[in-house]
């Protein structure tokens, strides 16, 4: 980004009385909200050059890159502002976790649903036929950030890409002999073995299920090519 290009863009934020914005930083991948900090023109400017998030400390009125001591890095994938030009939204790829306390995000304190358990349970039913995978892709995500101790997808990452492909080619087959079977139980088990360990090889390749979602959505669009 040119020097003008960034001076339009910080003429187009509007800072408050401290010359700060929050900034709302999100998983590319797996659409998690991870964080909010604060930015101010120069941190917004080092983000922009750098490729990597940098904030404003409030607390300690000092400039910080995110990951610098933990290793924990964010890699700037896109920068939006909001309708009225007060809030940014940054979406990243993330490299460990992202909130201090060691966890993937910061927001994993759940608050107590208001009104009576039919509440959650329509909210249940709104997430669609697919919002499992949703809630999958972002389980996988935790998991590659926080590597908890003896959990198996843990097991996976820490093996690394040839060990996650072996397993995908093995599940693959387990669906192939299921097929055969004619049996629909071992197929189902089987099948859920595959998407689980295709989620984690996307993950591992930082590629969002949105965009598979998305590349089957051009085909479907695609005009059938004439005979």
């Amino acid at each position: 980004m040119s020097g003008q290009q960034f001076e339009q863009l910080a003429g187009v934020v509007k800072w408050d009385a401290q010359g700060l914005v929050p900034a709302i930083v999100q998983d590319a991948a797996s659409k998690e909200v991870l964080m909010l900090a604060y930015m101010n023109r120069e941190s917004l400017k080092l983000t922009l050059e750098s490729g990597e998030t940098w904030f404003w400390s409030r607390s300690r009125s000092e400039l910080w890159h995110k990951g610098a001591t933990s290793g924990h890095t964010q890699k700037v994938r896109s920068l939006r502002y909001d309708c009225d030009g007060d809030t940014l939204l940054v979406t990243v790829d993330q490299t460990g976790p992202a909130c201090h306390t060691g966890k993937y995000s910061c927001f994993y304190n759940e608050a107590a649903a208001t009104g009576d358990s039919s509440s959650a349970e329509a909210g249940s039913a709104g997430e669609g036929r697919f919002g499992i995978l949703a809630k999958l892709e972002a389980t996988i995500a935790q998991r590659d950030a926080e590597r908890p101790e003896g959990a198996y997808t843990t097991y996976l990452f820490e093996k690394g890409v040839d060990k996650i492909l072996k397993k995908v080619g093995e599940e693959a087959a387990e669906v192939i002999i299921a097929a055969k079977n004619r049996s629909r139980d071992e197929l189902r088990y089987e099948a859920s073995d595959l998407i689980f360990h295709l989620m984690v090889l996307l993950r591992e390749q930082r590629l969002p299920l949105d965009d598979v979602l998305a590349e089957l959505g051009r085909r479907h669009a695609a005009k059938p090519t004439p005979e």
